[in-house]
C-alpha cells in the first residue's frame, strides 16, 4: 500500500453527486463497504492487481446500495494505490465439498500489499488529480 497526499482528504461531499462523478471516471463502490463507510475504487491495470482507493466515512444518512442516497454525506479519507499478487491457478489445497468449488478453489493472494512500482504511483496520481479537479476546495 502506498499513501496518496490528496486535498480531498477530509472533505465532506454528497454520497449520490461522488457516486455519479466517479463511476463516470472509472471508480465503484468497493465491496467491502457497509453503513457507515466504505471506498471508490478504479483499477489501474487490465488484469485488476492495481487500484487507486478512496475510502470514506458516513457523516450523515446511511449507505445503502439498493436505496436511493439521499441525504447521505461522506467524508473521504486519504487516499491510497494498493496492488494485490495473486498465484495463478487453481488452489492445490482446496477441498471438496457442497459448495467448496464456490468459495475454495482459488489462490489466496501471494502478497496483498505488494510492492508498488513508481509507474502505478505515478498513474494513481494522475488519476487522482483528475478527480481533485472536480472537488474544487
Amino acid at each position: 500500500m502506498h499513501v496518496l497526499d490528496s486535498s480531498l482528504t477530509s472533505q465532506v461531499h454528497d454520497y449520490g453527486v461522488s457516486r455519479t462523478l466517479l463511476t463516470e471516471r472509472g471508480f465503484a463502490l468497493g465491496g467491502n463497504w457497509d453503513y457507515d463507510h466504505g471506498s471508490f475504487d478504479c483499477a489501474l491495470d487490465d488484469a485488476n492487481k492495481v487500484w487507486l482507493r478512496l475510502p470514506f466515512d458516513v457523516t450523515a444518512g446511511t449507505l445503502d446500495e439498493e436505496a436511493e442516497p439521499m441525504d447521505t454525506e461522506i467524508r473521504f479519507g486519504q487516499p491510497y494505490v494498493l496492488k494485490h499478487v495473486y498465484n495463478e491457478g487453481l488452489d492445490g489445497s482446496a477441498r471438496a465439498s457442497a459448495f467448496g468449488g464456490l468459495l475454495n478453489q482459488f489462490s489466496d493472494p501471494v502478497d496483498p500489499d505488494g510492492a508498488i512500482e513508481s509507474s502505478w504511483i505515478e498513474k494513481a496520481r494522475r488519476k487522482l488529480d483528475e478527480i481533485e479537479a472536480l472537488y474544487p476546495r
